[in-house]
């Protein structure tokens, strides 16, 4: 009996490459009452495959597994991740501040990501070498170092998707407010200009329906912005990108150049992700090929534009107005030139700010960082 005991606690040990592994029972020699508790959540898949299938079927043995470690690095993370989180993890939060994050980061297996912060060299060499998954909770991830990750071995999920929705209705919002001249107009209320002596050609804006749409980027928000225009009754909707896309054809949008997108759309609408190939794309010679009578949109990222030639495109009228749910930087300075045009739109990075929206966000980063932790695929992996 001993010596069976001894052969159980050896083969164990030897699986599992650690000191760390235990064998309770109780007096009678039952193999049902024994508890393998493994210690150390760092052992290799196969090892725990091994004692998860072969000791539990064979000899009836329950298993107890040590918790991974997870930093929440973000104190405003909605609580159904930290619910899906705790349930299987041992969790620690602080605030998205660069410095409380290096402060708790050493020794976490996994970390839920929502920053504007660089996560970069440093902070993964604080983490220390048993960091094994990083999950993000936005569909971006350009503040993000994913070729030091990759070097590193870590899993990186993020939350494409589930926001695509909330995005494309702020894009309509900013289309509707930049071509209907609502900054103008809420202005004309408050210094009390408005009055019926204006005349019939007083604050005239830019029609939606019948107009062509430019769409620069058709992803799943670029996809969900055109189903929603489609409603108005646009004449058209161009889209460009690296390549022609089976979902634009269902769509009913034609794939052009970005130089044609810009010459013939009356709505250029930025919904691409930041790369090196798109870092300020939109810029004085972009502008000067967009009709006068064009609005230009982004919600995308701030980067994707040069923002010096966006603001001299609006004063010189060179396009009509934009609509801005992102900028940089941000948060946008209040004496920035940009708020004191009346032809631009500006909102606070709103995109995903929906409860329904956030909260699925949250949901999917969890599950992506327990996904990765089991050895499961994620949901949306991006390493």
């Amino acid at each position: 009996m001993n010596l069976l005991r001894s052969l159980i606690a050896t083969q164990t040990k030897r699986i599992c490459g650690v000191n760390l592994v235990k064998l309770f029972s109780k007096s009678s020699f039952n193999m049902s009452k024994f508890k393998v508790l493994i210690a150390n959540n760092t052992i290799p898949p196969i090892a725990r495959e091994i004692l998860e299938t072969d000791w539990k079927h064979n000899f009836n043995c329950s298993l107890i597994m040590g918790k991974f470690k997870v930093l929440v690095a973000n104190n405003t993370i909605p609580q159904i991740a930290h619910d899906l989180l705790k349930s299987e993890c041992e969790v620690r939060v602080c605030e998205a501040e660069r410095e409380q994050i290096l402060q708790n980061i050493p020794g976490i297996d996994a970390m839920l990501w929502s920053s504007h912060l660089q996560l970069d060299k440093e902070m993964l060499d604080k983490a220390g070498p048993q960091l094994k998954v990083i999950g993000t909770m936005s569909a971006g991830y350009d503040n993000i170092d994913v070729e030091e990750l990759k070097k590193r071995g870590i899993k990186f999920g993020n939350t494409p998707g589930v926001l695509d929705d909330a995005v494309a209705d702020i894009a309509v919002l900013l289309i509707l407010a930049a071509s209907r001249r609502y900054i103008e107009g809420r202005q004309a209320i408050e210094d009390c200009s408005w009055s019926h002596k204006n005349g019939t050609q007083w604050l005239l804006g830019q029609d939606v329906s019948g107009a062509t749409i430019g769409i620069v980027g058709l992803g799943g928000i670029g996809q969900a912005i055109a189903h929603r225009v489609k409603c108005f009754n646009v004449a058209k909707i161009l889209y460009t990108g690296h390549k022609e896309k089976p979902e634009g054809k269902a769509i009913g949008a034609e794939f052009v150049s970005l130089d044609a997108l810009l010459k013939n759309s009356d709505f250029v609408i930025c919904s691409a992700p930041l790369t090196k190939e798109t870092d300020k794309m939109f810029n004085a010679e972009s502008f000067s090929k967009m009709k006068k009578t064009s609005i230009f949109v982004n919600v995308s990222r701030g980067a994707l534009v040069n923002q010096p030639d966006l603001v001299r495109a609006l004063k010189e009228k060179q396009i009509f107005a934009a609509g801005l749910d992102v900028m940089t930087p941000e948060p946008l300075p209040p004496d920035h030139e940009l708020l004191r045009l009346s032809n631009c739109v500006i909102i606070p990075h709103l995109g995903s700010a929906t409860w329904k929206t956030r909260n699925a966000m949250a949901e999917r980063a969890a599950k992506n960082i327990l996904n990765a932790l089991k050895g499961e695929p994620m949901i949306s992996p991006v390493v």
